[in-house]
Formats: C-alpha cells, structure tokens, sequence
C-alpha cells in the first residue's frame, strides 16, 4: 500500500481545505486521473493520481484540512498484490514433499522502496535522466544512484542506507512523481523474513526469487493486466504510436504484462532482421547512404528546464509590455582595475571577471532607484520594494539556460560576489544548480558577450522589472578631451524595462547612474561599507 502525500502547491502554502473528493474507498484510479479539489488561500487546485491502483483510505474528510507533505490518501497501486491475498498461494507446490519447504523458505531480507523526495518547492514530478545503478547491484549509502531533471535543474539522488537494489520502478527517459516509489532495495542490515515451512514469503516479494521467475517465465500471451488493459507508460505509448506499431503487438516483459521501452527495442530489431538481408548492413553504416531519398525527423520532448524556461519566456513575454534602451560603457579604466586585482584574487583561489563589478555597479546605482528593484503584485495595483539586491546571471549550462543569482550583493565585497559567480557558474553548467540559488532573483544581467554577440534584446526574467544584455568589449577609436584620436575598450549595453513601473527616463538616469560607476571604478570604494 502507498500513501499518496499532498505535495507542494503553491510558495508559502502549508495548508488547504479538502473541498470535493472525486473518489471513494475501493475505487479504482487511473494515472493524472482528478481525484480531489482543495482550496488554498490563493485558488482552488485540482490534485491527480500519481498513477493506476485502487483507492484504499481517505485520511482527509471533505471540508477539512489538510497540509503539505503529509498523507492524503492511500492506495494500492496496479498490478500490487493485497498483503491478504498471498499466504493461501503460498502453500506447498504440487509435487514438492513436505520435507523440502524449510529449504524454499530460506531467509531474506524485505525489500523497501525508496519514495522520491521533495525536490523543490512547487515540483511534482521529474524525468530520469541517467541510472548509475541496475537491479541486483549492492549499494552503499550516499551513493549517486540516479540523476533526474526537474523544470529548474539538474539533480542527483543518492542512496538512503546500504543494500541491494530489488528493481528500478521508473525507466530512464520516463517521469519519476515527488512521493511516488523510485525504486526498491533490500537493506543490508535490514529485518530478516524468517518464515515457516508453511508461512508466505513477505508480501512485496511475492515469490521466493522474483528476478530469476520474472525472466524464466514468457510474458503472458495477452500481455492484459489485472485491470484487463496492457500497462504501460505515457512515454512507451508515444513511441509506439512513432513507429506505428499497436501496443497488442508487442510482448511485455515487465510485471503483469507490462510493455518496457527495452520490448519495443527488441520487437523493433526482430521485424528489422526477419524483414530483408540487407537491413544490418545499413544499420552497421547508415552513413554509408547520406543521400537518402527520406530522413527521418529527430523528435525530442520538451522537458526539464528547457520547458520551464519555454513557458517562463512566453509568459513574459506576452504579459509584460517591453521597452527596450541601449548605451555605451567605456570599460577601459575598469580592465586596467581587474588586471591589477587580478594576481591577488587568484592567490585567494578566486577568478576575478567584469561581472563581479557589473553587480557591484548596480546594487550601488539601485540605492538611488529602488524602482529597478522592485516587483508587481498579482493583482497588478501594489509596488513591492525588495530589501536585498539579488542579481541573476544568465549561464547557458548543460540543462539548458539557468539565471542563478547571488544574494544580497550590497552587503558583499567584490571578492565575495567574485567567488559566488564562479559556484554558481560550475553548478550550472553541470546542471546541478540548487533551487535556493535559483529563486528570489530581483534583476538580471546576460552576457552575451562571452559568446561573441554585441547587441540583444533579451526578455524580462519575471517578475523581475528589468534585465540588461551586456555585449563583447571592442577596441575603437574615440576622442579625448582633446579632441585626439584614442583607442578605448568600448561595451554596448541593452536594457529591457517592465513598462508598467519603469519609464524611459527613470533607466536612462539609472544606467547613467550604473555607468559612472564603471568607468570610473574607483568611485565604488567611496560607497563601500
């Protein structure tokens, strides 16, 4: 039995009122099928089964509360035995003598699963993106076992205490659900099922050696579940329907029939062979034939922090009314800072780039326009100013485009902000940023220089006020107060402003504010704390 515990719905939401229960004890449930209403302080939500089963317990009567993380209902879930059922199938076989049952009924130890954990404020499910571990292996505890990708990062789940892995519920490629079992492992110091000659094995080891039964025996040749439909994923029936292949059509190897993404694979590589000699060969060297009369088209879902930031852009985009101002920094004066400081933050193991004194520069020009760091409320008719100025940085990482960003950069010194670029930097890029360092950003800064590009019109990280493209430095002529040709480190910067709270004159003053700092660096130290 698995109790389905209510996750995160919404920032700051610790509770909410069950308001109509769509099912009943005994029921039957399907995957994402609606299952309860509740109502928080802010709306009213729709929860959905994590996946098939039948309902077992209510914990939350309807017009009570109930709170996060904690159970909300129990259920079994497809193709689980009901722990009453087993012992009258366990008896003796036919054909075995009483004297041998001590024999079959050797210890072992119970297996467990691991429940995902919460991930995130908010996150609900994730996709698996790699195992490190496979059904038998021993395990050690904190040991990676798995890497999954939410919409906001990369993340590693390492194993809870030592033991042997039983089976990996979710395949690479599929979703994993927050409180949902991930996988089973029996522990090394784990209780013993010390039986009778006549006592059942534990109920989630439903037969004496599971892994050696589940490959001896062929799938049934219905492949129909307990339900009478054939269980499957979301994600083996897509890529059926894209080889245009019929679920009956594919033997399941899986538990009660189940078709795994491996049966289509093989089911795939029997048609290829039997269907004509020379298919291997072109499998063996497809490029051997790069002017093909079809390509075929790659298709990649849309998941994880590509998606996140797909729906974060389009939803900035078209709620937010853009304008866009552009400016020029000399940064001679600064390259010249950095070169000097340069050997010394590098004793202190610390890489010193522009970027620390762009966020130095701007949390000090805030100070004279809080209105940059400020926010919207909901309902659109409040101005929220924030304490702290939390600085995001653009970073194209392995995950896709992250905007961690450092905290409270008007309390830190240079080599401080220094230091927390470089953290976030190298989370990112491996796609292992922490949620903590993802949230709370007040205005962000994207480097499109570092790639080679010059000029941007980048889109407002709501529901942040402003964010501002810095180009690649180049060296041109200028003329100096003497009216002499000079050559100058030359910057293009490009503000994106929320038109609801910022006019043009306000991030004109601002960014003149910004640059004066930056050209002349050492006007910083006179505000320095």
């Amino acid at each position: 039995m698995t109790e389905f515990k209510l996750p995160d719905i919404g920032e700051g939401i610790v509770e909410c009122e069950v308001v109509e229960w769509r099912i009943k004890e005994g029921d039957v449930i399907e995957e994402d099928q609606p299952v309860v209403e509740v109502m928080t302080d802010k709306a009213l939500v729709e929860i959905t089964a994590p996946e098939a089963g039948r309902v077992t317990r209510l914990h939350v009567p309807r017009g009570e509360i109930a709170r996060v993380h904690a159970p909300l209902f129990a259920y079994e879930a497809e193709g689980e035995a009901p722990a009453s059922a087993e012992p009258e199938t366990q008896e003796t076989p036919a054909g075995e003598s009483a004297g041998t049952a001590p024999r079959a009924a050797a210890p072992q130890k119970t297996a467990k699963d691991f429940i995902l954990p919460d991930l995130g404020e908010g996150i609900v499910e994730c996709e698996v993106v790699e195992w490190r571990i496979a059904e038998g292996e021993t395990i050690e505890e904190d040991q990676p076992v798995v890497d999954v990708m939410t919409d906001k990062a990369m993340m590693e789940i390492t194993a809870p205490e030592a033991g042997q892995v039983t089976r990996l519920h979710v395949a690479k490629g599929e979703i994993a659900r927050v409180h949902a079992p991930l996988f089973a492992y029996a522990p090394e110091h784990g209780e013993q099922a010390e039986e009778t000659a006549t006592a059942a094995p534990a109920p989630s080891e439903p037969a004496p050696r599971p892994a050696a039964t589940s490959r001896a025996e062929p799938p049934p040749a219905s492949g129909l579940g307990p339900h009478g439909r054939i269980p499957a994923s979301p994600a083996v029936r897509r890529l059926l329907r894209e080889h245009g292949l019929r679920l009956e059509q594919v033997p399941g190897s899986g538990k009660q029939g189940r078709v795994l993404k491996e049966d289509i694979q093989a089911f795939l590589e029997r048609g290829d062979t039997a269907a004509a000699a020379p298919a291997p060969a072109s499998e063996a060297a497809p490029s051997a034939r790069p002017s093909s009369e079809e390509a075929e088209v790659r298709v990649e879902p849309l998941r994880g922090v590509r998606a996140a930031m797909a729906r974060q852009m389009v939803a900035s985009a078209s709620t937010i009314p853009h304008f866009q101002y552009g400016e020029e920094l000399d940064v001679t004066e600064l390259l010249a800072l950095r070169q000097r400081l340069k050997p010394e933050a590098e004793a202190r193991g610390t890489k010193v780039t522009l970027m620390p004194f762009f966020m130095k520069a701007m949390a000090l020009a805030i100070r004279d326009f809080p209105i940059l760091n400020s926010r919207l409320n909901e309902a659109g008719d409040e101005i929220h100013y924030l304490p702290s100025c939390n600085i995001g940085m653009a970073v194209d990482g392995k995950a896709g485009l992250m905007v961690p960003n450092v905290k409270g950069v008007e309390r830190l010194t240079l080599l401080e902000i220094a230091g927390e670029i470089q953290r976030l930097t190298s989370d990112a890029r491996e796609g292992r940023v922490a949620s903590s360092d993802l949230k709370g950003g007040t205005i962000s800064i994207s480097n499109i220089g570092a790639l080679g590009g010059t000029y941007a019109a980048p889109i407002i990280n709501a529901p942040e006020v402003a964010i501002v493209a810095i180009g690649k430095t180049q060296w041109l002529p200028r003329f100096d107060s003497n009216d002499a040709v000079v050559k100058r480190a030359i910057m293009t910067v490009t503000w994106a402003g929320d038109h609801r709270l910022i006019d043009g004159g306000t991030i004109a003053r601002f960014c003149n504010a910004w640059k004066g700092y930056l050209e002349a660096p050492e006007t910083m130290l006179l505000h320095l704390g």
